[in-house]
């Protein structure tokens, strides 16, 4: 019987390393790419920043999950990162609407890749009895890369010109893959690529068994694509002069959290944790629904995160209890399908209320509220017992 290393090894925080340098640098481009559309003439196309991203993504997984089960973990998460690099790259060439846009579907491949091979990883190389943990840990290294890239970025653009953000963002990436080829491969019995590994039958797409979670988690991360798409206009509007302030509070209020939440989920179960994010995540929509000032949206913020910080290693772990060993990718990759596309809808519905007019902003997040409410209901109704560990 294969005697499982500790998870606090050295592959282990490489791997979290390259998390943080990848979440860093396709997230300290995000506040500042509102206003960088509208200066292209393509304002009305705001909601399309995070939707398309998340689309591509969304599309991704099925292939990106096949792969990792398939020909390894890590030349999964080196092609997600790598596209990171040549997108950032040309964003300052491809400088027109129809160019951005395209720019940003691609881009969503990097994640569609990089974090279903990084899930997988850490599920291989981590004990049963300590998946919540490690989970958190490993998100909260990418929860301080999300937090530092606004920041950055937001620092770099008042200082520079555009384009050196996104060539800071390329290189940064650069980064991320050297880490990624000094680790070791942790799938036993790779296959060689072929392009027959992106045929897909209709039972390799969704992953049956992890359905619930991931449902919850659509309902969730509803209010995240509706962050990312209307919090840089309500931080101006409220004359917030860094539009990465509450992206870097709301983040780095989630990182402790994350190492609680894991640990109690493993101790207490998925669902209890589960259900106080939820209701965390409702307050915070309420809160920035009524927010006239910097504090009480930073406040929110505290808020946002904390949610964040509980359900994301909760939902990832969870999903890794449902699933066969031999089917992980695929199951992660279900998660992610559902993650993508709950931001995604988040940020076309809140585009599509929000329309440019900032009476709009209180209407945005009470939807958002809404939508986490049915996640909440689904928590407390689920059969606690039937969607617990099943191995």
């Amino acid at each position: 019987m294969r005697i499982l290393p500790s998870f606090f090894s050295l592959n282990f925080f490489l791997l979290c390393l390259s998390s943080f340098l990848f979440f860093s640098s396709f997230n300290m481009i995000i506040p500042e790419l509102p206003a960088y559309l509208t200066s292209l003439g393509g304002e009305e196309y705001k909601g399309l920043i995070i939707s398309l991203f998340t689309l591509s993504a969304g599309l991704s997984r099925p292939f990106s999950g096949k792969l990792a089960d398939k020909i390894g973990r890590i030349p999964v998460m080196i092609v997600g990162t790598s596209i990171c690099f040549i997108v950032g790259l040309l964003y300052p060439i491809l400088n027109f609407v129809s160019g951005f846009l395209f720019l940003r579907f691609i881009h969503g491949f990097s994640t569609g890749f990089k974090p279903t091979g990084t899930s997988a990883y850490v599920a291989d190389i981590v004990p049963f009895q300590k998946r919540g943990e490690a989970m958190g840990i490993q998100s909260l290294f990418g929860s301080l890369g999300m937090a530092a890239g606004p920041a950055i970025g937001g620092w770099i653009a008042t200082h520079w010109e555009l384009n050196v953000l996104f060539y800071t963002s390329a290189f940064t990436s650069i980064f991320s893959i050297l880490i990624l080829i000094r680790l070791k491969e942790t799938l036993p019995n790779k296959e060689k690529f072929s392009l027959n590994l992106f045929r897909l039958k209709k039972d390799e797409i969704i992953e049956k068994r992890v359905l619930v979670p991931s449902t919850i988690l659509f309902l969730a991360v509803f209010s995240f694509g509706v962050v990312l798409t209307i919090i840089p206009d309500l931080s101006e509007h409220l004359g917030i002069e860094n539009k990465g302030l509450f992206f870097a509070v709301f983040t780095l209020s989630s990182l402790g959290i994350r190492l609680l939440a894991g640990k109690a989920s493993d101790k207490y179960g998925r669902v209890p944790v589960m259900r106080v994010a939820i209701f965390c995540l409702i307050l915070a929509m309420v809160t920035i629904a009524s927010a006239q000032s910097k504090a009480t949206l930073l406040a929110a913020g505290v808020l946002f995160g904390s949610a964040v910080g509980m359900y994301s290693p909760t939902t990832s772990a969870w999903v890794v209890d449902l699933s066969l060993n031999e089917f992980r990718g695929r199951a992660l990759a279900t998660m992610y399908i559902f993650l993508e596309a709950g931001i995604g809808f988040g940020a076309l519905v809140s585009g599509w209320i929000y329309g440019n007019n900032p009476d709009n902003f209180r209407w945005v997040f009470l939807t958002s509220a809404g939508m986490a409410s049915l996640a909440f209901f689904y928590l407390i109704f689920i059969n606690k017992g039937k969607y617990q560990i099943s191995h």
